[in-house]
């Protein structure tokens, strides 16, 4: 048994093996799932030399009782509200987001987090983060309230 472990690990090592002897490739995962609305309607966009992206805003919110854990939570509700910068690269996806998302939609947006530098329009350097769709669900009017 212990032999036969051993022999499964010696596997996987030799699989994630590259040709440098020095470095071995490992799993991670950049996963993001969000639920919200959309803010505005999407924008196409298109850098010389590169695919086009839509791009648009969306909002999560969080809801919380002050008070909340306490036997009787009477306190009162407060709200968070988080925006979100989606870009759609992929080619059917980003034609469709285009078409059918629209500002107050309600979506579930399934992609991974992207940290990026750009420069302002005063040359002053900024940072982003952006949320790189590779999956939109519409969600149906009737379960908009749910």
């Amino acid at each position: 048994m212990l032999r036969n472990a051993s022999a499964q690990i010696l596997k996987q090592f030799v699989r994630h093996r590259t040709t440098d002897t020095n470095l071995i490739l490992e799993r991670s995962i950049n996963r993001v799932q969000l639920l919200g609305r959309v803010g505005q309607d999407p924008v196409m966009r298109q850098v010389e030399g590169r695919n086009p992206v839509t791009i648009f805003s969306m909002a999560t919110n969080e809801m919380w009782r002050s008070g909340e854990g306490e036997p009787t939570s009477t306190g009162d509700v407060s709200q968070k509200t988080t925006w979100h910068r989606i870009s759609v690269f992929k080619p059917g996806l980003r034609d469709v987001a285009y078409q059918y998302v629209k500002k107050g939609s309600r979506i579930l947006v399934e992609g991974k987090l992207d940290y990026g530098e750009y420069m302002d329009k005063n040359n002053v350097r900024r940072q982003a983060t952006t949320i790189i769709a590779d999956n939109i669900v519409f969600l149906s009017e009737s379960l908009r309230d749910q």
